[in-house]
């Protein structure tokens, strides 16, 4: 079982199957196997036609979409979310945050304020429905001429969907209590997080781990094991401080040999050098108990290779604190040599070159936490697995 638990399609996963490529944006990634069922947690904002239009466009290419569960639980993002995203993102002008636009903020607002919509509210009686998206639209300050045609989108996307809904926190827990493998799988990283990333420019739900607990239904104590990815140097897309950012030609030869656009948007990324004081505060605030480095590959003709390993904040001092505010830090690097030559066709953790294994050596030794994979290219064969975590958890 592959789960969702948080986020919108505001953000998106790129999953590459032999020659095929997919863009999955509300859809586990988890889809793509046979036998394995893929839920959309209550934590999740739904775009109802997105999710239609990205079942269809599966369902074309042949995938099949009868094991995808949906959260009644989970808030629909409706037009009027997107219509006020865009206005808030106007009205910020020169401070805009960079969101995608596709009123996930609003949703979540609106689900935190206590008049957002669930996806279950479809099934309600048209009467009941009608009073509550009034509510919603007066909160919003919106004309409620607008409610006839909510009521139709409402009921046209649940109709859809209904057979597809279902209480995905029971489902998910007698998984678990049956000894099966169960994956969350996260939207955004861990600097996007509306508490712990470099606010205000996050996302508006909590992309750490310990969100799987309210996003999915599932007690802590259901949760074993956390598997943090990272890139092997470090990129974002939107507005927000970025200390190793490269806005030389190393940034661009970065984005160029790691075809570094946005799966949602397009939009192209801005890329610097590994952090490893953002990926110790990852490492803390999630738990980690293993690391997946991915696009190793991207890092193979340089002759240099730069890693911040602490930041300087003046009037401070340096540290690996991870401070509040970026706008003043000043990270301090040190400068390895790269390796220069292919590891695209390593299979075992001995194939790779000795200054690729350093350089991984350097990266867990820096945060405490054990790397069990290693992707060096985009297809399903070019992954290292260093450390088997599903045996290493069966003999605990």
């Amino acid at each position: 079982m592959v789960v969702r638990y948080q986020g919108g399609n505001n953000a998106g996963h790129t999953v590459v199957r032999e020659s095929d490529t997919y863009k999955l944006h509300l859809i586990p990634s988890g889809i793509l196997h046979k036998n394995v069922t893929c839920v959309i947690g209550n934590g999740v904002v739904v775009d109802g036609r997105q999710l239609i239009s990205e079942i269809s466009s599966l369902e074309d290419r042949g995938v099949d979409c009868s094991n995808l569960i949906v959260s009644d639980k989970a808030h629909f993002i409706l037009p009027t979310h997107r219509a006020l995203d865009i206005r808030s993102e106007e009205h910020r002008g020169l401070s805009e945050l960079g969101t995608t636009r596709r009123g996930v903020g609003p949703a979540y607002r609106d689900k935190v304020g206590r008049f957002g919509i669930r996806i279950g509210f479809g099934s309600w009686p048209e009467y009941s429905l009608r009073e509550f998206i009034k509510i919603h639209l007066l909160e919003n300050g919106l004309d409620t001429v607008e409610v006839d045609n909510l009521i139709l989108e409402i009921k046209e996307i649940w109709t859809k969907l209904e057979s597809k809904l279902g209480d995905t926190s029971l489902i998910i827990n007698t998984a678990l209590d049956r000894g099966e493998k169960v994956v969350f799988e996260g939207a955004q990283g861990v600097l996007l997080d509306i508490d712990h990333g470099t606010y205000p420019y996050v996302t508006s739900s909590n992309t750490c781990a310990g969100a799987v607990c309210t996003g999915a239904g599932v007690g802590p104590t259901k949760i074993n094991l956390v598997l943090g990815v990272a890139k092997a140097y470090v990129t974002r897309v939107g507005a927000g401080p970025f200390p190793t950012k490269d806005v030389n030609e190393g940034g661009n030869l970065l984005r160029s040999r790691g075809n570094e656009y946005g799966t949602t948007t397009g939009r192209p990324r801005d890329c610097g050098w590994l952090d490893l004081v953002a990926l110790d505060y990852a490492a803390r605030v999630n738990g980690l108990t293993h690391l997946a480095i991915t696009k190793l590959d991207v890092l193979d003709s340089f002759s240099k290779i730069k890693v911040c390993y602490e930041y300087l904040v003046p009037g401070l001092g340096s540290g690996k604190t991870f401070p509040s505010h970026l706008s003043q830090v000043i990270p301090q690097y040190i400068e390895l040599d790269g390796w220069e030559s292919p590891t695209t066709n390593a299979k075992v953790w001995g194939d790779l070159p000795r200054k690729t294994r350093d350089f991984l050596d350097k990266i867990s030794a820096f945060i405490g936490v054990p790397i069990s994979m290693v992707g060096t290219g985009p297809d399903r064969t070019n992954i290292i697995i260093k450390k088997d975590i599903w045996r290493e958890k069966a003999a605990l």
